[in-house]
């Protein structure tokens, strides 16, 4: 039987989503769990990879097992997890289903607070100088980048992908006064490793002075890296949505 799983995390303790050998990660904080509840193997596929400390706010995840899951699985399963994981929902699935190759949207949030928060310092960047930063300008750099599909500018050097291309991109800046948050919001297809943080970097520069809009443009133009980069913190980067082409 082949179940999607819909969860959240905080990634602050974790070496991201993916298992890693000498490192914690969600995945493998997850799969012993299950395993224990389920008193079988248990092993995810998840619908991507998070880096280290990046937050998920909806993550999916699929697991195949032998029978049905037990009446109790979502409370016993929640008792065993640590706090900073949530599962939310299992659903069966037709067997041919996948958390990660069936998703045709992903959306990400970077939050940057602009007065010192001592409740999200962990879940936002703390950055005072960023209140000299314009709107117009973090939003110029947005627009922007709707205009094409292909962003080694915005990829991790020796990431190992065959490919720089991501469909569909929309990106949004807002600024909530209230909470006083700069708040990013991005979808795609898909995502390059670390890609959301070096465009929100290279924003962040524009808005300093440290780069222009022509900078960025010819950068993507000839697919080049950016002279300057800012990869920015991780505790701020949140994935918000995951979407497929049928009910989940």
């Amino acid at each position: 039987m082949r179940y999607f799983l819909t969860l959240a995390y905080k990634g602050s303790n974790y070496a991201g989503w993916q298992r890693q050998p000498n490192a914690v990660s969600v995945q493998e904080t997850l799969e012993t769990a299950l395993a224990t509840i389920l008193r079988q193997p248990a092993v995810l596929t998840g619908c991507g990879r998070t880096d280290a400390g990046v937050h998920a706010r909806y993550y999916v995840a699929h697991l195949d097992i032998e029978g049905d899951l037990p009446d109790t699985f979502l409370i016993g399963l929640n008792s065993l997890l640590p706090q900073d994981i949530a599962v939310y929902a299992a659903t069966q699935m037709p067997p041919d289903a996948h958390a990660r190759y069936d998703a045709f949207a992903r959306q990400y949030e970077y939050r940057i607070n602009l007065q010192k928060n001592p409740f999200e310092t962990e879940t936002a960047w703390f950055y005072p100088q960023g209140r000299r930063l314009q709107l117009s300008g973090l939003q110029a750099v947005a627009e922007l980048l709707q205009q094409y599909e292909a962003f080694f500018p915005f990829c991790k050097t020796h990431s190992g992908v065959e490919h720089y291309v991501c469909s569909n991109l929309n990106a949004l800046w807002e600024f909530d006064e209230v909470a006083q948050q700069l708040i990013f919001h991005i979808s795609a297809n898909r995502f390059l490793r670390g890609m959301v943080r070096l465009i929100v970097g290279a924003c962040v520069q524009v808005g300093q002075g440290q780069l222009t809009l022509k900078d960025v443009q010819t950068a993507l133009d000839k697919q080049i890296a950016l002279e300057k980069n800012l990869s920015v913190p991780a505790e701020g980067l949140a994935l918000t949505g995951v979407k497929y082409p049928y009910p989940v």
